[in-house]
């Protein structure tokens, strides 16, 4: 589906019902969030792609926690070998189209959701437009050209981008804030060279896409502080974490025509 029929979807929900409160009652609280945070959710709209090893458990987290829109990108029939990481498919789809059995699974969760699925990953026209439409993009996709061409949307729109990696037991997580952090080709000017079927424990793509959403929620709710502006590294041999500080690229043919704000603007939360 093109999100073209979709135009003029502003979520109008003035207030949380009796019953959402009740459904977030445990994540609603001092430490926690607060009734305007799940409030900024439910009026929230989120782009993950792809809903696989990674996309699939962020997007699951996102629908759980409330977040009122989560739009679906994923391509191609279920095989095999992917049940050992795609949370939201079943035995029952190999063979069949991931996005509508993916988006039903999301809706089974959490009704007070709308998920729009597309059945197929963006070229740059669609990236452009869908980040235009939503208020933030969640980048799970395992080549580095579609993670680029979400970057490049992601910049273009202003709008934060998480970008999920994972390669057999190590993965990573980057927040890009287009006005003030490097972005993915600052990172990575010249991509690495991909191996399509590369392995990867089904654990660490659920860890990585976990933390990918729970970014996503600080940032849209106005809770806690974001990992803009470094790199999550987590190795899964050793259960070891490390952040590292990224610096952008002033030349950036993707960010660095883009202006800074002023110093005492405020960046992601």
């Amino acid at each position: 589906m093109s999100l073209d029929k979709r135009r003029g979807f502003a979520i109008t929900q003035h207030d949380l019902s009796p019953r959402e409160l009740e459904r977030y009652a445990r994540q609603m609280g001092p430490a926690v969030m607060s009734h305007e945070g799940q409030l900024r959710l439910k009026r929230s709209s989120a782009l993950v792609t792809r809903v696989g090893g990674m996309g699939g458990p962020a997007a699951l987290c996102l629908a759980m926690a409330g977040v009122g829109r989560v739009v679906i990108a994923h391509g191609g029939e279920m095989i095999l070998p992917d049940l050992n990481r795609q949370v939201l498919g079943s035995e029952a789809v190999i063979g069949k189209p991931r996005a509508p059995h993916f988006a039903e699974t999301l809706r089974a969760m959490n009704h007070h959701v709308e998920v729009i699925a597309i059945d197929h990953e963006p070229d740059r026209d669609e990236a452009r437009e869908w980040a235009a439409e939503v208020d933030i993009i969640l980048a799970c996709p395992p080549t580095f050209a579609e993670r680029m061409l979400l970057n490049e949307a992601a910049v273009s729109a202003g709008k934060p981008l998480i970008d999920a990696a994972q390669w057999g037991m190590m993965g990573s997580l980057i927040v890009v804030d287009p006005k003030r952090t490097a972005c993915l080709k600052c990172i990575y000017p010249n991509e690495p060279e991909f191996e399509e079927f590369f392995p990867v424990v089904g654990a660490i793509s659920s860890a990585i896409g976990s933390f990918a959403a729970l970014e996503a929620i600080k940032i849209l709710s106005g809770t806690g502080h974001s990992t803009a502006g470094r790199m999550l590294m987590f190795d899964g041999h050793d259960n070891q974490t490390r952040m590292v500080d990224l610096q952008r690229d002033e030349k950036c043919p993707v960010c660095g025509g883009v202006d800074r704000p002023a110093k005492e603007s405020k960046s992601l939360h």
